[in-house]
């Protein structure tokens, strides 16, 4: 079903795109937990593992929910097709792999979540496949790297976790200009505020356990991209290395994509209000949020994206001791390392999502001791700015 065609909005594409039924003929999607499938002939099963037949071989491959959680989203995201993974990290592994061979260069943005950069930096060379990394918001810094044997670009925008805004569109240009794709992780934009394929992008991958969920049930992922890099180069690996996603997870997150835009324009809502609220307090040093005029890339943020975020950065004065006694005066705001959730949580990076990089590489992409990261969720947020301002009073006390 190609919602795309019916010219839907997208609060109507995330209740009803992509929905195939049984012959039961039920109201919600349903749910095939099977590892396999079955066939009425020799030859009906011969069609099928030759693809004269496009039905389903094996839920490893292809199974119909999780089908159906990757047409919605490709409608949504305005893809030509997608594949589900077990996990964002997963997703982000497969995109650059089915890109890679040895002998090819990757230029990637030096401000990733961590297990992004290990695969760039860690990963990737072990398989032949070199890397760069550049300050992504300088342009001047990718045209310097790219060069004729690089094969993809990849970044983050705005980054994890200190929510810097890369010009997508000019990256793309020149990785296009050298044959090269461009790959966005687009977790904190969401779908809803940020369109990479229109900015140019080649590929754009999720962690959907985030905002596609929404409320910290399961791990999930999706790489999306054009017909023939999903066909061609994403399913032959993902058929022999099996990060595949469960039926059940995209049963879950089907349910999810049905509330995201509900979810998500109040989260962002409310973090652009408290995001006004903590920049005034005297115990933050520092407040990166996209939606502010004082964002360094203000500017490019309006004109990339359809509004902020649901995420805040905020440096605590004090370093360490201080980011951690705010952290634990809390009392609805929640320590997780997990983000886009219902529930607003806070971490540390320094400590935690971002604790494998050499202190010197965190240094460089503004990771210090007092930054904290701000997943804002559904709570009202007259208690959210009450239990915010209470914790900052703590450390200035």
């Amino acid at each position: 079903m190609t919602t795309k065609s019916h010219g839907w909005h997208p609060e109507t594409i995330l209740v009803h795109g992509g929905t195939t039924r049984s012959p039961f003929g039920e109201t919600s999607e349903a749910m095939f937990l099977t590892q396999g499938f079955v066939y009425e002939t020799a030859e009906a099963a011969e069609a099928r593992f030759n693809g004269e037949d496009p039905g389903f071989v094996y839920s490893r491959y292809a199974n119909p929910t999780v089908a159906m959680f990757e047409n919605r989203i490709a409608a949504l995201e305005g893809a030509e097709a997608a594949r589900g993974t077990a996990s964002g990290m997963a997703a982000v592994n497969l995109a650059l792999m089915a890109c890679c061979k040895a002998g090819d260069h990757v230029v990637a943005a030096k401000a990733l979540f961590g297990s992004c950069r290990y695969i760039v930096e860690t990963l990737l060379p072990r398989f032949g496949v070199t890397s760069t990394l550049v300050d992504g918001t300088d342009l001047d810094a990718w045209r310097a790297a790219i060069r004729p044997e690089t094969v993809a670009c990849f970044l983050e925008s705005p980054t994890n976790p200190t929510l810097e805004v890369i010009d997508i569109a000019a990256v793309a240009d020149m990785a296009h200009a050298v044959g090269a794709r461009l790959i966005v992780d687009n977790v904190f934009a969401t779908p809803l505020w940020q369109s990479p394929f229109e900015l140019g992008a080649d590929i754009v991958v999720y962690s959907a356990t985030k905002h596609i969920d929404g409320q910290g049930r399961c791990l999930g992922g999706v790489v999306l991209g054009s017909e023939a890099f999903i066909t061609d180069e994403v399913m032959p690996f993902m058929k022999h290395t099996g990060p595949a996603m469960s039926p059940f997870n995209a049963w879950v997150l089907l349910k999810g994509l049905e509330t995201l835009p509900l979810r998500v324009e109040r989260q962002t809502r409310t973090a652009a209000r408290l995001a006004d609220v903590l920049a005034e307090h005297p115990a933050v040093a520092r407040l990166i949020y996209p939606g502010r005029d004082d964002h360094p890339q203000a500017e490019l943020a309006r004109r990339q994206m359809k509004a902020g975020s649901t995420m805040i950065a905020l440096e605590v004065a004090g370093g360490k001791e201080a980011a951690f006694r705010f952290s634990n005066a809390l009392k609805i705001v929640k320590m997780s390392n997990n983000l886009g959730d219902a529930k607003s949580l806070v971490t540390h990076p320094a400590t935690t999502t971002h604790q494998s990089l050499a202190e010197e590489a965190r240094v460089e992409l503004g990771i210090g001791e007092g930054l904290l990261r701000l997943s804002v969720g559904l709570e009202h947020e007259d208690d959210l700015a009450a239990d915010l301002l209470t914790a900052l009073d703590t450390v200035r006390g």
